[in-house]
């Protein structure tokens, strides 16, 4: 019986996307692009690397179990206006102000690991699993809007607000609204499917928005800011890890 290669999956996501998103091509990036996109891939990396341990860390610690026990509505309120005011703290502190730039950062990404570190009650394999995939579905989708032409997939920035905002009232619906079975199956369905649709569209946008910006930085028009571009890009992993986790629980749930 052949086995399953998630190397195969991957190399064939890449293909599949390429082929049929990316008929026309651009010329190769400039040394300015590929030098901004490179910095703001480091700082998502160095982000989600900083994330993770401290998830790990507060998971080891009992946060996650204090975090579980707490009322759903207040941990939302408080992670919300936490991620919310440190985002906007690194977005508006100038590049000139380096540390209180990167402190913003630094409490941005507390902020999401205090969110994620319940996850680490999941099997490591499923972990491990969302993590390779989303890594093989961002790196495809961002090779596509790093080589299609110019601003190609810049209009989707409003349609895809419009798919966020469907997406959060359906993850938000089951806590505020009584839902029968059936509607609650079609919410879920809306949360994770929609939800890994939309953050892959938003891949793609944001791939391009970086292309953009950098343009423009060399041109005078906009300050070279690879941190904050960083972080729409880390919102976007974070968000499509978290929905393949729950797609893999569930299929792991199915066999049992």
């Amino acid at each position: 019986m052949a086995t399953f290669r998630p190397d195969r999956r991957v190399g064939g996501a890449v293909f599949a996307f390429d082929a049929i998103l990316n008929r026309d091509t651009r010329d190769p990036l400039t040394e300015v692009e590929r030098s901004y996109l490179n910095d703001t891939f480091k700082y998502t990396g160095g982000g989600l690397v900083l994330t993770a341990l401290a998830a790990r860390s507060m998971f080891q610690s009992g946060f996650a179990f204090r975090v579980m026990a707490a009322n759903p509505m207040v941990v939302l309120g408080v992670s919300l206006v936490a991620s919310i005011g440190s985002m906007m703290g690194t977005y508006y502190t100038p590049p000139e102000k380096t540390v209180q730039k990167h402190l913003f950062w630094l409490a941005f990404n507390a902020c999401q690991a205090a969110t994620l570190s319940p996850l680490f009650f999941v099997s490591p394999a499923i972990l491990s699993r969302a993590a390779l995939y989303t890594c093989g579905l961002v790196g495809s989708i961002s090779y596509i809007g790093a080589t299609a032409t110019n601003d190609r997939y810049m209009y989707l920035g409003g349609p895809l607000l419009a798919g966020i905002t469907v997406v959060a009232l359906s993850s938000l619906a089951p806590m505020v609204l009584p839902m029968g079975i059936r509607a609650l199956a079609i919410s879920e369905a809306i949360s994770l499917y929609g939800g890994l649709a939309v953050f892959g569209g938003f891949v793609l946008y944001d791939t391009q928005k970086i292309l953009k910006h950098a343009r423009l930085a060399d041109q005078g028009i906009l300050k070279r800011d690879p941190l904050s571009e960083s972080i729409a890009l880390e919102l976007d992993m974070i968000n499509i890890f978290i929905r393949l986790v729950q797609i893999l629980l569930m299929q792991n749930n199915r066999k049992k």
